[in-house]
């Protein structure tokens, strides 16, 4: 079935602009994004619906004056941060504070007091190890207050009477009082599993609607398409030499380009070591590169002087592999699964349940995939490649080597840098590098950093950087 089948060439780049708004913004309310975004997706609402379940394995839930995009996530991505009222990511604390309203509201009335609710979470906190929450402490009090901005911002709390900041400042004089709207807080947090039967993080990764028995290759090539598209549509760049054969054939298919760029109005870009959907005018995404600011102006004339570099010297660089999306899970995982709760008497039997069935499994024989297709490399920092038998390499760049080419760059521009951010040039290159590695131009690695293939796209870049005023 062809994506967007009902709608006319006339209404096509609108029905593209409800998609982009739905998949950028998953929670969609009266007030948020912004007044004009509801009414637009509520149109197209019935098209959307279709077109992301067949294309992509989403759901999307329309209720009153909240619509709902529920993803499939395939992998763990921290860079889709909530952010606090001075735009800085949330930490550990402001996410439980933000979890923990959520559960005070859900057995809340029509309306909650600023402080009922901050007596509330505080009661619940001190019941969690190592959290904890004392509305005495300006720093605890403007935490939990970020968590409730977040939710005021989408809708969920609305402000009736007072000033959350004047509470924050004297909590013995001043007050605030929210009315709640219980759609809203209800489609906010609405998990697909039951959470206390997981055993870890990646339980909640895949489709679980294809977690049943094999229904065959036809649906077997349906949910490998589905995730193909998801790869191309959540991440910045999808590289070959990082997926599976059955992965990389759907990548390469034309019905791939053509779903995507008539869902979202973007193009596909195809290079030989992988695929990217070109996010033009910074329509789909919530990290914006080129940007503005000292790090993301550091990070792109970095860019310019790596590329430079591996230009002439491509063939002095030492190359090594870099790890793979299942290493990286795994790694990522194992973190988070640390810091779990002991199991559940139900849990451990699930558990021991799953594991018996995975043991049946493994000694099942299966079909090996093929070996991967030699892929070559156009790029100057593209000698990665997936021969057969061959594992993809990249050229590797040394922490000593960045910080020296970093100090260069702030001695040339650092005029027209933040002077706190130049003040601290570690600090600044790990910036940079995170910013790197988050848009899939560089892979960190110990002592270093590995360089993928789309830097290559910002070699040649030259800036003029207004002086700022001391």
């Amino acid at each position: 079935m062809r994506v967007a089948q009902n709608v006319s060439a006339l209404d096509l780049d609108e029905y593209q602009q409800a998609a982009r708004q739905v998949l950028r913004h998953p929670l969609i309310t009266a007030s948020y994004p912004d007044r004009t975004t509801l009414p637009l997706v509520r149109k197209w609402a019935s098209q959307l619906r279709v077109d992301l379940a067949e294309t992509l394995g989403y759901t999307l839930v329309s209720n009153g004056d909240t619509v709902r995009l529920r993803r499939v996530q395939d992998t763990l991505d921290a860079t889709h941060p909530a952010h606090t009222r001075a735009r800085k990511h949330f930490d550990r604390r402001r996410y439980a504070y933000l979890v923990l309203a959520l559960s005070v509201l859900g057995r809340a009335g029509t309306q909650i007091a600023l402080s009922e609710l901050a007596d509330a979470v505080a009661a619940e906190a001190g019941r969690v190890d190592g959290l904890g929450m004392d509305t005495e402490r300006k720093p605890d009090r403007d935490a939990f207050v970020d968590a409730v901005a977040w939710l005021e911002t989408r809708g969920a709390l609305r402000m009736a009477d007072g000033s959350a900041v004047d509470w924050v400042n004297d909590p013995e004089h001043a007050e605030a009082l929210y009315d709640i709207d219980r759609e809203i807080t209800g489609a906010v947090y609405a998990p697909t599993r039951v959470l206390q039967h997981l055993n870890s993080v990646t339980d909640l990764l895949g489709d679980a609607a294809s977690a049943g028995p094999a229904q065959g290759i036809n649906a077997e090539r349906r949910r490998t398409g589905r995730r193909a598209r998801r790869l191309a549509l959540e991440q910045p760049v999808v590289y070959y030499a990082d997926v599976d054969e059955g992965l990389r054939g759907q990548l390469r298919s034309p019905a791939l380009a053509e779903d995507l760029e008539r869902l979202t109005g973007l193009p596909l870009e195809r290079r030989a070591e992988g695929v990217a959907l070109i996010n033009t005018g910074g329509r789909l995404t919530d990290i914006t590169f080129p940007g503005t600011g000292t790090v993301a102006q550091a990070a792109l004339l970095l860019c310019a002087r790596i590329a430079g570099y591996l230009t002439f010297s491509l063939h002095r660089v030492e190359k090594l592999p870099a790890a793979t999306a299942t290493e990286r899970l795994a790694d990522a995982s194992a973190r988070i699964d640390a810091a779990l709760p002991a199991r559940s008497g139900v849990t451990a039997l699930l558990a021991d349940a799953a594991d018996a069935a995975a043991t049946d499994s493994a000694v099942q024989p299966s079909a090996a995939a093929p070996p991967g297709d030699a892929l070559p490399s156009g790029d100057v920092v593209a000698e990665a490649t997936k021969a057969a038998g061959r594992e993809a390499t990249y050229p590797f760049l040394s922490d000593s080597w960045l910080r020296a080419e970093l100090t260069k760059l702030i001695e040339e521009f650092g005029s027209g840098m933040s002077e706190r951010q130049i003040a601290d040039p570690a600090g600044l290159l790990d910036d940079a590098l995170n910013l790197l590695s988050n848009v899939g131009f560089v892979a960190r690695t110990d002592g270093g950093a590995l360089i993928l293939p789309l830097l290559a796209r910002y070699r040649g870049v030259t800036a003029q950087l207004k002086e700022t005023i001391k």
